[in-house]
Parts: C-alpha cells; structure tokens; sequence
C-alpha cells in the first residue's frame, strides 16, 4: 500500500455531490476509498456503497467500508476499516473471504498496532496529527510514534488527521504509506488537482 486514501463524509458531499467528489478524486490518483458514512440507513448505505464501488473498480483503486463488516461482504469490497468500537479484528476476518483486506486505527497507541499486526491487520493508521474537522476531539498522534511504527511493523501505516497538501510531506517523511483525508482533499475547491498534489508528493519522496 503506498499513495492517497480518501474516506467521504455525507456531510461535506450530500447527495449527488458524493459521486461527483468521488470521481474527481479518482481521476485524481486516489488509490484507496474508504465510504464512512454515520448519516444514512442501511438501505440507503447498500446502494451508495454499490456505486461508489462501481466508481472505484472502474478506476482501478480499492474500495474499503468504515466498520461495516456486513456491508463489506454485501458488496464484495476490498477491505474493511475498523477503530477500537468497532467489530474485533479475528472475528472479521472470521466472517470474510480471506483475500478482504482489514485496516485498523491505532490513534498514537503502537502497543494496539503490534497487537492489530500479529492478529491479521492488513495495515494499521495513526492519528490526529494535526488539527482536524472531522474529529477535533481526537488524541493527538507524534510523528515519532510514526517513526517507531514504519521501523517495527512490517504492515504498511497509514497517517490520519487534519493532513493537507501543506502538511502531508511531513509524515510522509516520518513514516507513512500511505496518508488518508477527508476535509483536506473533499473540502477543497478543485479536489482533482489536490488529489494529483497528494500524489505527486509521493514522487517526490
């Protein structure tokens, strides 16, 4: 794993808007969609979470459902996302065909992220880094729990949390393979060419 993780927000893209992002951002460069969506019901999650796996096959980039594991099989997804509420990890990965891939957030806990590799995790994510909108909330991340992460793991990590294209070379720098947004890249005026900024900052490291 290695590149540009976009996770949506029915907020910021209501509706049509959604799609429309979606595929932006996958003209983009973005290799990995993760569908978050806390807003709509289970009938409404189903048929958007078809067609923006439709959107990301035909794209060529990996569609993965935040905490759903039911939803993940429903619609043949790639992988699942799962945070410390969610579904555990070994029962998951009992309930999915073994090839789905399994991400897990780890806040600034390395401990968890050992625990998430040596159970099955496909990769682990750290964060907030930096301010965010999403969850302000959030416990803070260090870029040195990054470092201590890209050194003893052997699954890719993921960065998390208020990253930019401003910001984003920093753990990239630290560690990271790959660096998720939500507000930084959806946000944005024109998200195709954010998304080929994050991109290229890839490139250059």
């Amino acid at each position: 794993m290695r590149g540009l993780y976009a996770i949506t927000d029915p907020y910021l893209t209501p509706g049509q808007q959604l799609f429309e992002a979606v595929e932006a951002a996958l003209r983009g460069g973005v290799s990995y969609l993760q569908y978050r969506d806390k807003l709509h019901e289970a009938g409404d999650r189903l048929r958007i979470a078809q067609e923006l796996r439709a959107l990301c096959y035909d794209y060529g980039a990996w569609f993965i459902v935040n905490d759903d594991v039911a939803l993940t099989k429903a619609v043949q997804a790639h992988g699942v996302h799962l945070g410390r509420e969610d579904m555990p990890l070994e029962e998951a990965r009992e309930l999915l065909d073994p090839d789905t891939l399994i991400g897990v957030s780890c806040y600034n806990d390395l401990a968890r992220a050992r625990a998430a590799q040596n159970a099955g995790a496909d990769y682990v994510a750290f964060g907030r880094f930096f301010a965010s909108r999403t969850k302000p909330q959030a416990q803070p991340a260090s870029l040195e729990t990054l470092r201590q992460a890209r050194a003893e793991l052997t699954i890719p990590v993921v960065a998390i949390g208020g990253i930019t294209t401003e910001n984003a070379d920093v753990v990239i720098d630290a560690g990271a393979d790959v660096v998720a947004v939500i507000q930084g890249l959806f946000a944005q005026p024109d998200i195709e060419a954010t998304a080929r900024q994050f991109c290229q900052l890839f490139q250059k490291s």
